[in-house]
């Protein structure tokens, strides 16, 4: 069983708003609390290589992803972080073409960058903090930036996630997205009809990889898995994705705030039959879920709702192999894949 090298990260990114002056109206962008809780979400964020000063320039123009949704309220938050960019930039007496060849970005995406129309990478953030000097005020943006890119649904999933102290989600489709790996998590939303385009799939996939920042969370939460066995063995994406998927599960296995489960197929009846069931519980004694087939799908907050998630859950992990089975059992499944 190969043994998972934990790492731990605290989260002390300070708010854009505050961190940068004059973007204080910020946090006045109101945002609708339209929450999907049930949407799967995502493996690390895979670095991307990108030019440097005295390099090839890197345009990232026609990278998918990084283009701001017009109709979504976000783009005013990245419209005035691309503006107090411009006046960062016009304080130094930098031109856009010296700009760029200081930082190592094509003109033309500094421009979109600076009037809003497109989410600037963290990198770019990283090498304009330090040709500016700003002293850390400009990195501290990454965490909002990177936020923009996500879907409103996933948004408000991602805050949720962040405050919960425990989570017990049980899977009986696919393998939960907080699991998956880059490759497997696009595979499955490639397999969504009517297609996504490229730029909606490539949000979506970011989104979901960057939730499994709550793994780095410091204080950890305690998260309990249950997957029905018939997760594990569909090869999505193929065989070598579904490999490298299985060698995820038994990586987050082994860290020591996290349960994984399996729910044998052999095992009939049992009370998740009808859908997923997630439950969320937050340091000050409140809880949401969802189950798919009780509250209309819908996630619920009222305590008789979550007795009723919570019992079900109970009783599907007591009818599941145990952590140290399930993680034998998805070698085992792993050695004939």
């Amino acid at each position: 069983m190969r043994a998972y090298r934990e790492q731990r990260c605290v989260l002390c990114v300070p708010r854009l708003s505050g961190a940068c002056p004059g973007l204080s109206r910020l946090s006045r962008v109101t945002s609708g609390y339209e929450c999907a809780l049930g949407l799967d979400g995502t493996s690390e964020v895979g670095a991307v290589d990108v030019g440097r000063g005295g390099g090839e320039r890197n345009d990232g123009a026609d990278e998918p992803g990084w283009d701001v949704d017009p109709e979504d309220e976000i783009s005013a938050v990245v419209e005035m972080a691309g503006h107090h960019l411009k006046l960062r930039r016009e304080a130094a007496g930098l031109r856009v073409a010296e700009f760029g060849e200081a930082i190592g970005y094509g003109e033309d995406l500094i421009r979109k960058i600076e009037r809003g129309a497109r989410i600037p990478r963290p990198e770019y953030l990283d090498k304009v903090d330090e040709v500016l000097g700003a002293g850390g005020l400009v990195s501290a943006m990454k965490k909002e930036m990177r936020e923009a890119r996500y879907p409103k649904k996933v948004r408000e999933l991602a805050k949720l996630e962040e405050r919960a102290v425990e989570l017990g989600l049980y899977s009986n489709h696919n393998i939960h997205g907080l699991l998956q790996t880059h490759e497997f998590a696009r595979a499955l939303l490639g397999t969504r009809r009517p297609a996504y385009s490229d730029e909606e799939l490539e949000r979506l996939v970011a989104a979901r990889m960057a939730r499994q920042s709550i793994f780095e969370r410091s204080p950890a939460p305690e998260f309990s898995f249950v997957q029905e066995e018939v997760t594990l063995r569909r090869p999505i994406g193929g065989t070598m994705v579904l490999r490298q998927q299985l060698e995820r599960l038994l990586e987050v296995g082994e860290l020591r705030n996290v349960e994984i489960q399996v729910m044998p197929t052999a095992c009939g009846d049992h009370p998740g039959t009808g859908g997923r069931i997630q439950v969320l519980k937050f340091g000050d004694g409140t809880a949401m879920g969802r189950t798919d087939d009780e509250f209309a799908g819908r996630p619920v907050s009222d305590p008789r709702q979550i007795r009723i998630l919570e019992l079900r859950y109970g009783i599907i992990r007591a009818q599941a192999l145990s952590p140290p089975e399930s993680l034998a059992f998805i070698e085992q499944v792993l050695g004939e894949t």
